[in-house]
């Protein structure tokens, strides 16, 4: 071949590469690529005029896929529909199951939270109407007129009459001296002045120690000194103490009797130390007694201790009580609640909070069978409303029924997690029938073959499922056909909420 031939050969191949090369980069720049393509046909419009986002895993996990397609136990993968997706943690439910399950939401709203605090008791009587019985003169108790503790008496009764050598000699000084300074009118001044000091001073003790002006009168005319002294009750009351006894020996300030009168009472409430910046005097207050099952005392507080106790952290505040029939009885215990009355606050109706104890939730109605988890920040507690702090504004409609996804303290936790992940039918309770095959003694796990489930595109097949409480593996044996509801954890873990044998 000549050289000329040889050129000509190599000049078409390089026309060829660069046509190859030239054509290959136009098509790169004008052809959809293979994932446009996929893409495009998961956004196809399918039969309603609604468009396909993409596949989920059938079983809930964590998987999707943008083209149809089987996961390893060949069950398809489930369209996910324009305006299905949740992704703002939301979840969606039918209108008929709605109205199935009862739903009710109401508005937040503003309003005066009426905050009751409670607190524990007992009742206590009025150290006002205290009254004790004290003699000043050592004695003897002659003889008892009210003997028994616990007696009623009035004021100005007869308690005892004491004896006491030293009073009859003052009673007898003070008759000499009194009659001696009549007789002396007309000596000297230093004669009248020396026996009127004598019978004031004698005078003086008898009325220290409580001897009546009638007694004192009937010594200055001549009368005869009274052996014994009567000691009369100071106040209407009941005795609470009687340390008197017949015969006994006293001294001088030892109480024999102490008088409380019942007709008023109080009650010495231990407040919360949280609590005690809302009580203050003035505020009703009411009580109940285990004696008085269903009856409510009304009082008011008097008073607001002024000291903490520390080994309880809570503040005594006293509470009087009208006892006018004396059924109320010192040392009885009493549960008391106190209205307070507080500012306009952000409020819910306290069955719209879902509390694990970890976390508060309320489920926020967002229309047209949606509802968002929302996490909240609570405040005061009422009897029908909480306020809330953070975490929903004014106007937002929340739900009032919102155990309508649970049965039991133990979905309270697969709910919750059900409902702020995995995907939109993992976040409802799902129900279905089958046959208990197994239950795992060591993992407490229950073997289950089950029916189609509906709601989840399901076919027929035996799955593991972990129940939520130990009761629920007791109510039945393995073989026996059941009719149960389930809820998503987690991604791939199915919770058994409710299971009961079926007919």
């Amino acid at each position: 071949m000549s050289a000329s031939a040889i050129g000509k050969g190599i000049a078409l191949l390089a026309a060829v590469a660069v046509a190859a090369g030239a054509g290959y980069w136009f098509g790169s720049r004008h052809a959809p690529a293979a994932h446009d393509v996929a893409a495009g046909s998961a956004a196809a419009p399918e039969k309603g005029g609604r468009r396909i986002l993409y596949y989920r895993n059938p079983m809930g996990l964590p998987d999707t896929s943008p083209t149809p397609k089987k996961d390893s136990m060949g069950m398809d993968y489930i369209p996910v529909y324009e305006g299905e997706d949740e992704a703002s943690g939301g979840v969606k439910i039918s209108d008929a199951k709605i109205q199935r399950l009862g739903v009710r939401s109401v508005p937040v709203e503003r309003r005066t939270l009426d905050v009751v605090v409670r607190a524990t008791g007992r009742i206590e009587a009025d150290e006002r109407r205290l009254a004790t019985v004290t003699p000043k003169f050592e004695g003897y108790v002659e003889k008892l007129f009210v003997n028994a503790t616990g007696q009623y008496v009035a004021r100005g009764a007869p308690l005892f009459e004491a004896f006491s050598p030293e009073l009859l000699a003052t009673q007898r000084e003070y008759a000499v001296a009194a009659q001696g300074l009549a007789q002396v009118q007309g000596a000297d001044e230093t004669t009248v002045a020396g026996m009127k000091r004598l019978a004031e001073s004698a005078l003086e003790r008898l009325r220290n120690w409580d001897v009546t002006e009638e007694q004192i009168a009937q010594l200055a005319a001549g009368g005869r000194p009274q052996r014994a002294l009567t000691f009369r009750a100071p106040a209407s009351g009941h005795v609470i103490e009687r340390k008197a006894t017949q015969g006994m020996r006293f001294m001088p300030g030892e109480v024999l009797y102490q008088l409380a009168d019942l007709s008023t009472v109080w009650v010495i409430a231990d407040v919360a130390e949280q609590d005690i910046g809302r009580v203050r005097a003035g505020l009703a207050a009411r009580a109940r007694l285990d004696a008085y099952p269903g009856q409510d005392f009304e009082g008011r507080i008097t008073y607001v201790y002024p000291t903490l106790q520390a080994d309880t952290r809570t503040a005594q505040v006293r509470i009087e009580l009208p006892n006018p029939q004396g059924r109320l009885k010192p040392a009885m215990y009493a549960q008391v609640e106190i209205a307070v009355a507080g500012s306009p606050l952000l409020v819910v109706p306290s069955s719209a909070v879902i509390d694990n104890g970890s976390r508060r939730v309320v489920l926020v109605d967002r229309g047209e069978g949606r509802f968002e988890p929302r996490d909240v920040k609570l405040g005061a507690r009422g009897d029908q409303y909480t306020a809330v702090t953070e975490g929903v504004r004014e106007g937002e409609r929340v739900v009032t029924s919102a155990a309508f996804l649970l049965d039991s303290e133990a979905n309270l936790k697969a709910a919750l997690g059900a409902l702020t992940g995995g995907t939109d039918t993992a976040k409802v309770t799902h129900s279905a029938v089958g046959t208990l095959d197994d239950v795992d003694a060591r993992t407490g796990t229950l073997l289950i073959t089950h029916e189609p489930v509906e709601s989840l595109k399901w076919p027929r097949m035996t799955m593991e499922f972990v129940p939520a409480n130990e009761s629920l593996a007791k109510q039945l044996k393995p073989g026996a056909a059941i009719r149960f509801d389930f809820v998503e954890r987690k991604p791939g873990e199915w919770v058994v909420t409710k299971m009961e044998p079926r007919k």
